[in-house]
């Protein structure tokens, strides 16, 4: 897991090509008043997902992981916190991988809950759980899908 501002990209850029596709994107359009939806980047290889959510609490934020994917979630507008937990420490899947979705569900509680403000970020790798969307009223993000 990273956590990390919009104005701080480039050493993480150098990690993965399409972390820097991504942030570039993102530095060159205005996505706060875009259209909501899927923003396509790079096939399946690169693509975001422009979202507004309502905040949940953080009993009711189930923690996910991916397989296929590194997630890039980018705080917008609102208030957000994120769960995470080691996926090793994961004991208790609650919804078996759907790997059409590249999404399954574990029951356990996050080991820590960080706050994010508009222009932050973190970065999930396959082996981070991570719970989104906890917060209170509405949530603006972009949730980027790079291609492990």
């Amino acid at each position: 897991m990273i956590l990390g501002s919009l104005k701080n990209t480039e050493r993480i850029e150098e990690m993965h090509p399409g972390f820097k596709a991504f942030f570039d994107y993102v530095k060159a359009h205005n996505l706060q008043s875009a259209d909501l939806g899927t923003i396509e980047l790079d096939g399946n290889n690169l693509f975001a997902i422009n979202a507004e959510i309502d905040g949940k609490k953080p009993e009711d934020a189930a923690l996910e992981a991916h397989r296929k994917y590194i997630d890039i979630q980018l705080l917008l507008i609102g208030s957000e916190a994120i769960g995470w937990k080691p996926l090793e420490d994961g004991e208790t899947v609650s919804q078996a991988y759907d790997e059409e979705k590249d999404l399954v569900f574990y029951a356990d509680e996050a080991d820590e809950i960080i706050n994010l403000q508009p222009g932050q970020f973190m970065i999930f790798f396959p082996e981070d759980l991570h719970a989104p969307g906890i917060g209170d009223g509405t949530i603006r993000k972009v949730i980027a899908k790079v291609s492990v």
